[in-house]
């Protein structure tokens, strides 16, 4: 015990007879001596935990520590393939780096491991021999991985299983990162920065064609969305969520101003290097030190890993070629370095008054597989020798194709059943919070907890306590691929998402005491043209969630998506509809979105925003943007229907008057954002697109619509054949004929 105090052993402590000890002048039974030592035993920990690493002092502190985890012992088993590997030898140290904060009240820590991913109960271990050696609670121990690819294995996952040396090595260190950041403790003040990034960072998972669907490992043709699958742009409809550009700084100085700390956070998946080696993480700590305290021992800058499922650094929009942007990791590390230190030079600092942890723990259950599944599993484990104890071939080999590694992990998916996942947030001062989930969280899901933070600045940091695989949002499970496919490393049930995602947020309202926000733009000028021109419905589409679409309009009409819709994709003319920031779409993907508008009479307008991702000539039609019919009748029966034909040109269907007809003039580019107006008028109707009225848009009608026929479908038809595969937005429906100057004005003409 340090301090030089001698404390109670446990079996001094268990032992309960009539033993004499003075206290307060008499003699304690030994149930009641019990319970004095271990209160003194608790006392004496406090005291020494506050002399030995300062978490007594009133004021606001901050300590830091780095230290080198790289392994001392080689080969090691290195993870994050399909299958397993060792390395014996090392391009790069690997690192803890750790900052402790203080308020005298409370205290916590932040460690960031170059690992690619932690299993909870080695981190829990590390907390609790930390927690009892520092007096910090474990619930106020944040420990992450920056999911480099080239670190030494300390979890199995897919093929690759956990190398045992190197993991009790680990979770020494683990310890040793703790104690010295609590112990160099000092008066300091913090400050937030953070800039755009989005050169840095890109989608890496696409939507596949409907009609290139692509097999999974257990022999079935579901895969939709996979990623990489942009390398061939001609497979694709399109990218499948929203990136995250932000580099966000959490920035720590002395109370004289001397550099104490950065914490970095960044949404890229990794950027891939020679093992044993820290990736672009590691690069970045040690880059950022130099330049902006190099000779400061104590100072230790830090990148943790933001919300990268489904990123990564190549930006397939601009090019499906992954070499057209390649760059080293040295220059890609220095341009990222470059932004940092502009972001840092703005920050300024202050001194919190008060800061503030919570911690949920959460049972999940794992996605299992039926019986046909388990015995497909066993018959490919059988060939690979024998049945496996806890998913381990005793005697055989590892596995080696994807069907062995993925029969492997439904073996072990069965026996485990369920799994404890852990979910932190914690708040600095009033303005900065830091949420985190134990998964690889695609981006979209760390933008839903930013935007629905209470406090203006919030970090959100994945694969911290534990390594619980990738938590697609439900949407995207029903497209399939890598992420989705059940593995210990995409393993958690269906609902995981939102109820990680939700627990997030309710942790951001415990610790600052306030409720969740909305942060997503108000109405730009061109949204609010529309609101003017009193639209019977105006579904903006920026929901992060289905199956709600809610109506910006007063009249409070709700429309629903189908499940196969994703969202926060890109939309039109951020500058004219979100105040300059981001405008978000909806991506629909064989599915649609429903709207029933009791009552709409003939006579009425429908404008919206489209994007197609399909190319032309690869169906009979290339897909449908607007119907208005009866749910599976025949177009042909009744109703008004706007597409694209295999052409690429702009065709409708008015019920039983007209057939479908092409519109000349009408050339729809793909990847492109395009304005409809639908008009109809007495016994006419007017097809405008970008503003300009068609030339076969004027077509006299024999009769009007049913009376009943009251539902809209967008991004399809009624009959739900040939529906858009792209991007809709900014939809509104209007109970007249618009004017040919309000639609030119709606298409921002």
């Amino acid at each position: 015990m340090a301090c030089g105090v001698r404390t109670p052993c446990d079996a001094e402590l268990r032992e309960n007879t009539y033993t004499p000890a003075r206290a307060a002048g008499f003699l304690l039974p030994g149930e009641l001596r019990f319970r004095y030592l271990r209160i003194m035993r608790g006392l004496l920990l406090l005291l020494c935990s506050g002399l030995l690493y300062g978490t007594t002092f009133a004021e606001f502190q901050a300590g830091t520590a780095i230290v080198d985890i790289t392994p001392k012992q080689l080969p090691v088993l290195v993870n994050g393939g399909m299958r397993s590997r060792s390395v014996d030898t090392i391009n790069r140290p690997i690192n803890a780096r750790s900052v402790a904060f203080a308020d005298g009240k409370e205290t916590l820590v932040i460690v960031v491991a170059d690992s690619c991913m932690m299993p909870r109960d080695l981190l829990d271990k590390a907390k609790h021999i930390a927690s009892e050696k520092s007096g910090v609670p474990t619930d106020r121990i944040l420990i992450s991985a920056t999911h480099t690819h080239s670190a030494p294995s300390c979890m199995g996952a897919l093929g690759t299983n956990a190398d045992p040396v190197y993991s009790l090595f680990l979770t020494k260190k683990l310890v040793e990162a703790i104690l010295k950041s609590v112990k160099n403790l000092q008066p300091a003040r913090i400050g937030w920065g953070e800039i755009d990034a989005g050169d840095y960072t890109a989608l890496r998972r696409w939507v596949i064609r409907p009609d290139r669907i692509q097999e999974d490992p257990f022999g079935n043709f579901t895969v939709r969305a996979n990623m990489h699958a942009a390398t061939n742009w001609d497979n694709v409809i399109g990218p499948s969520g929203p990136e995250d550009p932000m580099l966000s700084l959490i920035s720590v100085e002395t109370i004289d101003g001397k550099p104490l700390s950065v914490l970095a956070n960044f949404s890229m998946h990794y950027f891939s290097d020679e093992a044993i080696s820290p990736d672009y993480f590691g690069l970045f700590s040690d880059g950022l030190k130099e330049r902006i305290s190099p000779d400061n021992d104590a100072f230790v800058a830090m990148m943790s890993h933001g919300c990268s499922g489904d990123i990564w650094r190549h930006d397939y929009e601009k090019s499906p070629d992954r070499k057209n942007n390649a760059t080293t990791i040295e220059e890609y590390t220095s341009d990222m370095i470059d932004l940092a230190i502009v972001a840092h030079r703005d920050i300024s600092y202050e001194v919190p008054e008060s800061i503030k942890m919570a911690e949920t723990r959460m049972t999940l259950a794992y996605r299992l597989p039926d019986q046909e599944r388990l015995e497909w599993a066993d018959r490919i484990i059988n060939e690979m020798v024998g049945r496996p104890t806890g998913g381990l071939p005793p005697g055989g080999r590892l596995p080696q194709t994807k069907p062995e590694v993925y029969a492997r992990e439904q073996i072990i998916l069965n026996e485990l059943q369920q799994t404890e996942v852990v979910v932190q947030a914690l708040r600095i001062g009033s303005n900065i919070a830091i949420a985190t989930t134990p998964n690889e969280t695609y981006a979209i899901t760390g933008l839903k907890i930013k935007n629905a933070s209470p406090t203006p600045h919030t970090m959100v940091i994945e694969l911290a306590n534990g390594g619980d695989g990738y938590i697609p949002p439900p949407e995207q499970h029903l497209l399939g691929g890598y992420n989705t496919w059940p593995a210990r490393s995409a393993g958690l049930e269906v609902e995981a998402e939102p109820k990680i995602t939700e627990t997030a947020i309710q942790l951001l309202e415990t610790v600052t005491g306030q409720d969740r926000t909305d942060r997503r733009p108000g109405h730009g000028p061109a949204a609010e043209f529309v609101l003017s021109l009193k639209p019977r419905a105006y579904w903006r589409l920026d929901e992060f969630s289905g199956p709600i679409a809610v109506d910006a309009s007063p009249n409070h009409t709700t429309a629903y998506y189908e499940p196969r819709v994703l969202f926060q994709l890109d939309g039109p003319h951020p500058d004219e509809f979100s105040e300059g920031k981001r405008n978000q779409a909806a991506h629909f993907v064989d599915d649609r979105l429903v709207a029933h508008l009791p009552g709409l009479r003939n006579d009425y307008t429908v404008s919206l925003w489209f994007w197609n991702g399909m190319p032309i000539n690869q169906r009979e039609d290339t897909g449908w943007i607007f119907s208005r019919g009866r749910e599976n009748a025949p177009p042909l029966s009744a109703g008004d229907h706007v597409g694209i034909n295999r052409e690429g040109l702009l065709t409708y269907i008015r019920g039983r008057s007209l057939g479908k007809a092409p519109l000349e003039n009408s050339s729809i580019e793909r990847w492109t954002w395009n304005h409809l107006a639908y008009v109809r008028k007495g016994k006419s109707t007017y097809i405008f697109l970008n503003g300009t009225m068609l030339p076969h848009g004027f077509k006299s009608m024999e009769e009007g619509l049913p009376k009943d026929l009251d539902t809209l479908y967008f991004g399809g038809r009624c009959d739900n054949v040939d529906n858009l595969e792209g991007k809709l937005d900014e939809i509104a429906v209007f109970e007249r004929a618009l004017s040919s100057e309000e639609i030119k004005k709606l298409s921002l003409r």
